[in-house]
């Protein structure tokens, strides 16, 4: 019986944005999963201090937008741990809630991917479970791949039936390359449009009901 398979989406969310939706959205469809379980961080280790919104109204605001789709859940797996904010702890952590019925995915934008060999105990993240990294428009992907890195997967432009395909190959931990979702869109103009008071800006940007949050309890004013 093939094993379900599952993808953590970890993140500021400082806000979620029609971007994140869109590549959780697109994901689910190329790499046939049955779910992307979102995972608002506490406070990830190269943004203490960066002014971050409460964990509260972040969490609220994911809910709103992923309200109408079964496939995509939240976990508080972070924010219950503030002391354990690696990726490479959540990701035990979670294997550790789910047991043997999920194969466990770690979906990364382009910008991390980057860095990834400056997070804490990377090499053992690459062998807990498979990647995948999602560009973004613009990013050329080929010059951010780690020397140290053998098994990457180019899946650009392939079809969803060629990708099940390598899947379906048993080679263990794979890092998967993917452009899923080339949308442009970045949380810091985001929060520009929300403290300029640029509503028309910031409806499009984001979910509607996420947009509604943030009139109504004035986020990013400050």
């Amino acid at each position: 019986m093939a094993l379900r398979r599952a993808a953590i989406y970890g993140g500021t969310f400082d806000p979620v944005h029609n971007g994140h939706i869109a590549v959780a959205g697109r994901i689910l469809e190329l790499f046939e999963l049955d779910e992307v379980i979102f995972v608002p961080a506490c406070a990830p280790p190269h943004k203490r201090g960066a002014g971050i919104t409460s964990a509260f109204h972040r969490f609220a605001m994911l809910a709103l937008a992923t309200q109408h789709d079964a496939r995509l859940r939240l976990s508080t797996i972070e924010l219950e741990a503030p002391d354990r904010p690696y990726a490479v702890d959540t990701v035990e952590r979670m294997q550790n809630a789910i047991g043997s019925s999920r194969r466990l995915f770690f979906l990364i934008g382009a910008d991390s991917w980057a860095e990834i060999t400056s997070w804490h105990e990377w090499q053992r993240l690459l062998k807990m479970c498979d990647l995948i990294v999602v560009t973004r428009p613009g990013y050329d992907l080929n010059r951010t791949i780690p020397a140290e890195i053998a098994a990457v997967v180019d899946t650009r432009g392939l079809r969803r039936e060629e990708i099940s395909e390598l899947l379906n190959t048993d080679s263990g931990p794979r890092v998967f390359l993917t452009d899923a979702a080339m949308i442009d869109v970045a949380a810091r103009t985001i929060r520009a449009a929300a403290r300029s008071r640029a509503m028309e800006q910031l409806r499009a940007s984001v979910p509607a009901e996420v947009a509604g949050y943030i009139e109504k309890y004035e986020l990013y004013q400050n």
